[in-house]
C-alpha cells in the first residue's frame, strides 16, 4: 500500500509500506482522512519531540477517521462504516492507569509517534478498543476532528473555567480555536485571543473570542493592566510560557497545551513567582470521546469549519508545507489517502 513517510527534517516522500497486520482480532480500516497536527509538524520541522525522534523513515498521523473493511458483528461494526480511532493504547496495568490517568501512562502505544507508525497510509489495523463509533450523519472531517477536540476538552477539564471569569487564549491554531469554543460553552466572561497570524486571530473571533489581536501586549490594554483569570496557551513557541505568565493576573491560572519548538520554554521566573501563578501542563486526553461526539452531534460546536484544506496522499508534502508556513488561510489540513 502507499504511505507518506517523514525521512528527516523537511524531507517527505510517498512510498510503499507493508499491509497492516490484522491479526489478534485487530480491525482493518481504510483511512478516509488524517489531519496534519502540530506534533506532526514538530517531526517534520525538527525531526522529533523530546525523546521521540525519527531514526528511520516514519509514517506519521494520529488524528484520523476511516471506513471499516469487514463486518465485525461482535463489535457492532459493519463493512464500510465510518469510525473514529483513539490513537492511544495505555497499558491498563501501571499506577497511572489504575488512577484513571490514562493520558499519563508511560507505557502507552501511541499511533503516529515514533516508533509506532501512524495513519498517513491507505490502510491501518487497530485494536477493537480503539474504534469509536460515530453517528451515521457524521462527515469525515467531523469524525477526524474528534481527536483534537478531545485534546481541547481535556485541557478545559484541567482549567476548570469559572462562571464569568476572564480568559485569554494564546495561539489560535486548531486546539486554541477549539478551546475558545469550549470556554464560551462553559459560561466564562470575556475571552481574549492573540495570534500573530492574522487569519487565525480572525478565526478566533468566529469561534467566540470577544477581542482578538496579534500580540499578547494587547491583553494588558484590554484588561487595564490587570491581566486575566485564566490563560490557555496553545502555541509552538518557547516564549509561550512567558507570554502566558504576562497575560495572567496576580494569582491567576495557566494551562499549557502547546509543544514548544526545541522542547524548552523561556521564562522569567520572578514574574511567575511574584504573581503566585498556578500552572498545569496538559498531556493528550482521557476518556473524552463520548463528550466530543455529543458536542458535535448536538451542533454545539462546528468542528468542520476548522478543516480548511484537503489533499490527496500524493500531495501530502504540500499539506505539511502549507501548515508549517501558516499560508493560504490553512487552519487544519486533511490528507485523504484513498481519494
Amino acid at each position: 500500500m502507499q504511505a507518506l513517510f517523514i525521512n528527516g527534517i523537511r524531507d517527505i516522500s510517498i512510498g510503499t509500506a507493508p499491509e497492516p497486520d490484522a491479526g489478534n482480532a485487530r480491525v482493518p480500516i481504510a483511512v478516509a482522512g488524517v489531519g496534519v497536527c502540530g506534533s506532526d509538524l514538530h517531526y517534520y520541522l525538527e525531526g522529533g519531540i523530546s525523546s521521540q525522534t525519527i531514526a528511520a523513515p516514519f509514517v506519521p498521523g494520529h488524528e484520523f477517521a476511516g471506513h471499516v473493511l469487514e463486518d465485525r458483528p461482535e463489535l457492532g461494526l459493519r463493512r464500510g462504516e465510518l469510525v473514529a480511532v483513539d490513537p492511544a493504547t495505555p497499558c491498563g496495568h501501571c499506577e497511572w492507569c489504575h488512577r484513571g490517568e490514562i493520558n499519563l501512562c508511560p507505557n502507552t502505544v501511541f499511533m503516529g509517534a515514533p516508533p509506532y507508525p501512524g495513519a498517513m497510509a491507505e490502510r491501518i489495523a487497530v485494536d477493537p478498543a480503539q474504534v469509536i463509533k460515530v453517528p451515521q450523519d457524521f462527515t469525515v472531517d467531523e469524525t477526524m476532528m474528534l481527536e483534537p477536540l478531545g485534546v481541547a476538552i481535556h485541557a478545559i477539564d484541567l482549567a476548570k473555567p469559572r462562571l464569568l471569569e476572564s480568559v485569554a487564549v494564546i495561539g489560535c491554531g486548531p486546539i486554541g480555536l477549539l478551546m475558545i469554543a469550549l470556554a464560551r460553552l462553559s459560561g466564562v466572561g470575556k475571552i481574549y485571543a492573540v495570534d500573530p497570524v492574522a487569519y487565525r486571530a480572525e478565526a478566533a473571533g468566529i469561534e467566540g473570542a470577544d477581542m482578538t489581536g496579534a500580540d499578547r501586549a494587547e491583553i494588558a490594554a484590554w484588561t487595564n493592566g490587570r491581566g486575566v483569570d485564566l490563560v490557555l496557551e496553545a502555541t509552538n513557541a518557547p516564549t509561550g510560557f512567558q507570554h502566558a505568565a504576562e497575560a495572567a493576573r496576580i494569582g491567576g491560572r495557566i494551562v499549557l497545551v502547546g509543544i514548544p519548538e526545541g522542547d524548552s520554554y523561556t521564562l522569567v521566573a520572578g514574574l511567575a513567582r511574584r504573581k503566585g501563578l498556578s500552572v498545569k501542563f496538559s498531556r493528550r486526553m482521557g476518556h473524552v470521546y463520548p463528550r466530543a461526539i455529543d458536542l458535535v452531534a448536538g451542533k454545539r460546536l462546528n468542528v468542520g469549519r476548522i478543516v480548511t484544506h484537503h489533499f490527496s496522499l500524493a500531495d501530502g508534502a504540500t499539506a505539511f508545507e502549507l501548515q508549517a508556513a501558516c499560508a493560504d488561510g490553512a487552519l487544519k489540513s486533511l490528507i485523504m489517502p484513498n481519494r
